[in-house]
């Protein structure tokens, strides 16, 4: 079993790098293919947007071909798209391939986790959920120095190449280790369910990347926000109708379960999208406000990627010692403290101070995440396994696009109030300073967990150690 979470966490690392590594990246393939930059953000937004199109199919996809088949199928998309991406010889080629990668990589994150939990024991879900969260928490840190590299040293190109071989890996590591499944008929389509939470989905998450594009232009910014509304309206639609559907494209089940609920809904989303924004926003301080170079941005990172790196040998023993309430309560105000502290960094903070919060901040961020990840699954039963992954899935998602939208939005208003004609390091400080009191907020919902929150997980992994 922990062969096939290695290679699905690794599958989703190639994913996850492959989203953070662009932007870096994006100055120089504007230049290569006679376009504004500007006008390659399509790239990023296409994808995004196919991905959320895709993602409420997973579930029944899986039944219909079966989870190791799709997951194997889902690899070979993305890794042929990357091929397209890296052969692209315009912007319009550039920008269907990312489509193209998106239905992939739609599928490839739910259905991945479901099939690394799917005949996983209770006492087994703690570490499995370690190991899956890795992902999520290194190649965010790790993308934009590795795209800046690549760019700079090598070409673009390369950055959606080296896909290529570490799919056929993946592909093959899959059919090898992953025993097959026995096929049962699937449910029939629920096509209403499907088509309202990919529209609901496509809207909000495209709202939400328009609004961080849109903020000083006062036109475009009405439109986003109108957008952002009519996702949020056919989702409220489309819950109604899967919670009264005898056949739902995506089960609710799952948010039956207080833990699920609170990891997926209102602590857990929110404090995921302060932890998404931090590595966004971190490389624009260190070079816009503390005028360092994009190579020495990058390397700025490297402490925080230790400070992630560091945690995951004592994720588990921490969480088993502590519970999740304990957990989640105590780094969720560190993760609040951690954040905010950057606003008070400037050009005259020491190098070692610099460091070690880099340090602190990254080892707080990786215990919370995989705490959060963690609870989504500490109630749910086997048969809900499906549902809560593509829930769960739908829930980072989201949150990652806020996480950036949001920080934009901060560093945007920030700079309009204080009148500076570019981004200086008190617009800096305010957006720190928001993002840290969103955390220390969504908090407030571990405060509420019960005291024996996920109990019954820790106690069989506990167990099973001893």
């Amino acid at each position: 079993m922990r062969r096939v979470t290695l290679t699905v966490a690794a599958a989703l690392f190639m994913l996850l790098l492959d989203g953070s590594i662009l932007n870096t990246s994006l100055p120089a393939m504007a230049r290569a293919l006679g376009v504004r930059p500007l006008a390659l953000s399509a790239a990023v937004t296409v994808y995004l947007l196919a991905a959320a199109a895709v993602l409420p199919l997973a579930s029944w996809l899986g039944e219909r071909f079966g989870l190791r088949r799709l997951f194997a199928l889902a690899i070979a998309l993305f890794t042929v798209s990357s091929l397209l991406c890296g052969l692209a010889q315009d912007a319009q080629q550039l920008v269907i391939a990312r489509a193209l990668q998106g239905f992939g990589g739609g599928l490839m994150m739910p259905v991945g986790r479901t099939l690394a939990m799917q005949r996983a024991r209770k006492e087994d879900l703690i570490g499995i959920q370690a190991l899956l969260t890795w992902p999520a928490l290194f190649a965010p840190v790790l993308g934009p120095p590795l795209g800046g590299f690549i760019t700079t040293y090598a070409s673009w190109r390369w950055n959606f190449l080296l896909n290529i071989p570490l799919g056929a890996v993946a592909i093959f590591l899959i059919l090898r280790w992953v025993p097959r499944e026995e096929l049962r008929p699937p449910r029939p389509l629920d096509v209403r369910g499907a088509v309202g939470a990919a529209l609901g989905l496509t809207l909000l998450l495209g709202g939400l990347e328009a609004t961080a594009h849109a903020v000083g232009e006062h036109v475009a910014v009405a439109p986003a926000l109108v957008t952002i509304a009519a996702g949020f309206v056919a989702l409220y639609a489309t819950v109604w109708h899967l919670g009264r559907a005898e056949h739902p494209v995506v089960s609710l089940a799952p948010l039956a379960h207080h833990t699920f609920r609170v990891a997926t809904v209102t602590g857990g989303t929110f404090a995921s999208m302060t932890l998404q924004a931090t590595p966004f926003l971190l490389p624009l301080l260190f070079q816009l406000a503390l005028g360092r170079s994009a190579v020495d941005a990058g390397a700025m990172l490297l402490p925080y990627f230790l400070g992630n790196l560091g945690m995951k040998s004592v994720s588990t023993p921490i969480l088993l010692r502590l519970g999740f309430r304990r957990v989640l309560v105590l780094m969720g105000f560190a993760n609040a403290v951690a954040i905010a502290a950057f606003a008070f960094t400037g050009p005259q903070t020491p190098w070692l101070v610099l460091v070690l919060l880099l340090v602190a901040a990254g080892c707080v961020r990786s215990m919370l995440l995989t705490a959060v990840n963690t609870l989504m699954f500490a109630d749910v039963t086997l048969p809900e396994r499906g549902a809560a992954s593509a829930l769960s899935t739908i829930s980072m998602q989201v949150a990652a696009a806020m996480g950036v939208a949001v920080g934009a939005i901060l560093l945007a208003l920030a700079q309009a109030a204080n009148g500076h004609p570019h981004l200086e390091l008190p617009d800096f400080r305010v957006a720190f300073l928001v993002m840290g009191a969103i955390c220390a907020l969504a908090t407030v919902s571990f405060w509420r967990l019960p005291h024996d929150a996920g109990a019954e997980m820790t106690r069989a992994t506990a167990g099973r150690a001893g």
